[in-house]
């Protein structure tokens, strides 16, 4: 009998649930996103996030249940992020498994939203368990980290490689501010650098002999050329017009992206040569990028699994797809569970 399991993700400004059946059929994916209320900000606000993820929480959960033809009562186990991520949004969703899980009477399973992000490519055609098997390089990469992950089981990790600063999403963020782009900066620097001739080329830190990322210094590199180019600040006496403001900036944005994509497809591919894996997987919203999608693909001799940009970003259907495996396993969560916005993976 097929296991459907509700999984319920806010850990930061999606407010976000789906359906999985055993792990592996997406019943159904709903997700609220804030990006534009917290777009005039620049950036999340935690206090923001954490009210909006109770007005949205509710609508969401009817959505995702109704859209697959069932009710609440008719999922088999509740599932949610517990960690990391802002505390208050956490804990919205959190307390709001442990009603439905409790009221129901179902199995309540605690997820990892690192973990959960990995087993987004579980929802892909391509299995990555039974083609090509483990172990796994897995790349996880999104606002708040960027960490190289050797995947040796379900459940079984080991952290080899992560930023020593900011994240690659953060990076992102930070770069589009630079430019005067909007938020996420993600996406708004991929679609700004399309087109680009590459007339500028930025540092890449290479960290040697290690597996570990730092972005920091090219944030700083990306700030220093937009100064003497006249796009930062953009209302200065130095300011560029409008058409050589937009070319720059295209550039600049297509010189930060490669930079980016260069540094973290190489050393995704030399851990992976170095592990002896038998593929490589894909995950978080830094993934959903095209150049970084493109460039892995190019240089990996390797299978690549990585799920579709909607997947890539948070969302619930990875949460059950990730507690399947845990129910599978036994484990048991305590509806004490709190929220833990630190927690580790591997």
């Amino acid at each position: 009998m097929a296991l459907r399991i509700l999984g319920i993700e806010t850990s930061c400004d999606e407010t976000a649930a789906g359906v999985v059946e055993d792990g592996r059929v997406l019943r159904s994916n709903v997700i609220s996103s804030q990006a534009e209320l917290h777009s005039r900000y620049g950036g999340v606000v935690p206090e923001v996030a954490s009210r909006q993820h109770v007005r949205d929480l509710a609508p969401v959960l009817e959505r995702a249940v109704e859209s697959c033809g069932m009710g609440l009562e008719d999922v088999d186990a509740v599932a949610v992020t517990y960690g990391p991520g802002l505390a208050g949004s956490l804990l919205t969703g959190l307390n709001a498994a442990k009603a439905v899980a409790y009221s129901l009477g179902k199995p309540f399973i605690g997820v990892n939203h690192l973990e959960a992000h990995i087993y987004a490519s579980w929802l892909t055609p391509a299995n990555p368990a039974d083609a090509p098997g483990f172990p796994l390089a897995c790349l996880v990469a999104s606002g708040g980290h960027t960490d190289l992950l050797l995947m040796e089981g379900h459940g079984v990790y080991r952290l080899v490689g992560r930023t020593r600063d900011d994240a690659a999403g953060e990076a992102f963020d930070k770069a589009a501010r630079i430019l005067g782009l909007g938020f996420p900066g993600g996406p708004e620097i991929q679609r700004v650098a399309q087109g680009a001739a590459g007339g500028f080329s930025l540092p890449r830190a290479w960290m040697r002999d290690t597996h570990d990322f730092s972005f920091s210094g090219l944030k700083t590199a990306l700030l220093h050329l937009a100064q003497g180019q006249g796009v930062y600040p953009a209302d200065s006496e130095n300011a560029l017009d409008d058409g050589a403001m937009a070319a720059a900036v295209r550039e600049l944005a297509a010189a930060f992206q490669e930079s980016v994509v260069d540094v973290i497809s190489v050393k995704l591919v030399e851990m992976a040569r170095k592990y002896g894996v038998r593929g490589l997987v894909l995950g978080g919203g830094v993934t959903a990028n095209a150049r970084l999608r493109e460039e892995i693909l190019r240089r990996s001799p390797l299978p690549v699994i990585i799920p579709p940009p909607v997947l890539c970003t948070d969302n619930g259907a990875m949460v059950a797809a990730c507690a399947y495996y845990q129910h599978q396993r036994g484990e048991q969560w305590p509806l004490e569970l709190d929220v833990e916005p630190g927690l580790p993976l591997g």
